[in-house]
């Protein structure tokens, strides 16, 4: 429960709850609340988010990156927490910077007025001694200790919703503890820094688009330390508010600029999601910059997500699926990457994604919306029981967030156009990698280990075999129904027979008596017969299985 050195700041959240109209969320901090959570308007919940601080900001983008929990209505509103966050003053950061690095030996200027904020750290524009301009990024003063003091409210927030169906269905302190861990690693700016420098490796060796044409900053690894990020300076704006095809070196027009831009961010993450299995998770606009020399680049690394290689390749069928409108493969490939909580209907999660991919059939190239399909697949795998793993979430929203951008701005393109020539170059990635000879010895390898492993597990076999102790367990599901309507066909013929046995008995006994007591009991016997008999007679009319 809720600690005595976290009151004042439970009477805090309290009084936003009221303010904002959530009078649910302070009878459970009291103690008072056990139906199911009344959630707030998307809007709302945002404002609520946005007054409650930095902590609850960054577990509001946490949750726009779950399209599989939340519905798309809240993902929008929460994506808008990216930009609500005003910046620390100027002398605070001063005295912040001193206390981690030197600045009057290490920069020759410093811009102590912030370029960009978030919930975490602020970034500033600063000059190295030896004249090369890079950023800063800084971390928010005594932001670690509001992350540990607002993180044991949300985790006792999640163990008393817990106890509702709503916390069970969702897993909130599963939730809690994935936040805590994700928010753990982003207070410490080395992780992003190692992030970053992955990343750039890895679209180092692009092979679908001009790798000189894509910029990710170099980490200033000696001035980096977890408080204080020091990378490369990039010159430029958010890509949706840039002036594209201007730069004096290109020769295309505005049009075919944003033609080979689009297509060059496409591939790049494709390379990310299917070959990588390292992507961006938060590909926003003002994550991506058109540089000044004509370049695009992708900035603030801190949330990325992984995918192993059996959850790429499954994804990969996926998108042809959806594509082709193919409701039962997807529901195959969905049971490959999802966790059922219950027994799962295939023939209703069919039917559900059928009447679902209906909608996108036969539209064209421009009208197909991948991610919104995608999301909308979560969503349906929800409902049918199904809890999906968060990196497949991150996917989906990152997939969402790269579509949007991407529509805004280019109209005329179309995610499935640019990676239908992809297809063949990606399954043969996926099916031997970059060293066929490698993929063959293992393969080998793999083969040599089961042809030693096989004789002797099916040595095993015949010895359980002759020696009769080979037992089979056998769990057939839906039987419940069957053997309910034998017990009840059983207790019915039951029923009948003494039914039966207690008419004859009075009979017997009616046509024999010789006094009242014998007179007595035949008529009780028929009574009770009567009485049974009707009770039987209505049982089977109110089944409905009388015919």
């Amino acid at each position: 429960m809720l600690t005595p050195n976290l009151i004042s700041r439970q009477g805090e959240i309290v009084e936003v709850f009221l303010r904002h109209g959530w009078d649910y969320m302070r009878r459970l901090l009291v103690g008072k609340a056990s139906e199911e959570p009344d959630i707030p308007p998307p809007a709302v919940l945002r404002n609520i988010l946005t007054d409650l601080g930095p902590v609850y900001i960054k577990f509001g983008q946490l949750l726009s990156t779950r399209p599989d929990l939340v519905p798309p209505a809240y993902i929008e509103a929460l994506s808008a927490l990216q930009s609500t966050v005003p910046p620390v003053d100027a002398a605070t950061i001063r005295v912040f910077l001193k206390e981690q690095l030197d600045p009057d030996v290490v920069f020759s200027e410093v811009d102590y007025g912030a370029i960009a904020s978030g919930s975490i750290g602020q970034v500033h524009r600063a000059v190295l001694k030896n004249g090369q301009p890079v950023a800063l990024k800084i971390q928010r003063p005594g932001i670690d200790i509001q992350v540990r003091r607002d993180m044991a409210l949300i985790r006792d927030i999640a163990k008393l919703v817990s106890t509702t169906q709503f916390g069970q269905r969702y897993n909130v302190v599963a939730l809690a503890d994935e936040f805590s861990s994700a928010l753990n690693a982003e207070l410490d700016f080395t992780t992003e820094a190692t992030y970053t420098d992955q990343l750039r490796q890895n679209l180092a060796k692009g092979r679908w688009f001009d790798t000189h044409q894509l910029a990710i900053p170099e980490i200033i690894w000696p001035l980096t330390k977890p408080k204080v990020l020091v990378m490369q300076w990039l010159d430029g704006q958010p890509i949706l508010s840039a002036a594209i095809g201007t730069h004096p070196a290109t020769s295309e027009t505005p049009s075919e600029s944003r033609n080979l831009l689009s297509r060059l961010l496409f591939r790049a993450f494709f390379q990310q999601y299917f070959i990588d299995g390292f992507f961006h998770a938060d590909p926003h606009p003002g994550n991506i910059f058109y540089l000044s020399d004509g370049r695009i680049a992708l900035l603030d690394c801190g949330m990325m997500g992984r995918l192993d290689p059996r959850t790429r390749t499954t994804l990969t069928e996926m998108v042809l699926a959806v594509v082709s409108s193919d409701a039962q493969r997807c529901a195959q490939l969905t049971l490959q990457l999802a966790e059922p909580l219950q027994d799962v209907d295939l023939a209703k999660l069919e039917f559900d994604y059928s009447r679902l991919l209906a909608r996108y059939y036969g539209l064209s190239l421009q009208s197909f919306n991948t991610a919104a399909a995608f999301a909308e697949i979560l969503e349906a795998g929800t409902r049918n029981h199904l809890r999906w793993p968060a990196n497949i979430g991150l996917f989906t929203k990152s997939l969402a967030n790269l579509e949007g951008v991407a529509r805004q701005f280019n109209p005329q393109i179309n995610l499935i156009a640019e990676i239908r020539p992809l297809m063949v170059d990606l399954f043969r990635q996926q099916l031997i990698g970059d060293d066929p000879l490698q993929a063959l010895l293992r393969t080998g390898l793999e083969f040599r280990n089961l042809s030693l492993s096989a004789p002797r597990q099916f040595g095993f076999l015949l010895d359980r075999l002759s020696e009769e102790t080979l037992t089979w367990n056998v769990n057939i599901k839906d039987l419940t129904n069957v053997q309910r309507s034998i017990e009840q066909a059983a207790n019915r013929r039951s029923f009948s027979t003494v039914v039966a046995a207690l008419i004859i008995g009075a009979a017997i006994i009616s046509s024999n008596q010789t006094n009242v007591q014998l007179q007595w009991l035949s008529t009780s016997l028929f009574a009770a017969a009567t009485l049974l008999g009707i009770w039987l007679i209505i049982s089977i009319l109110r089944s409905g299985r009388w015919r």
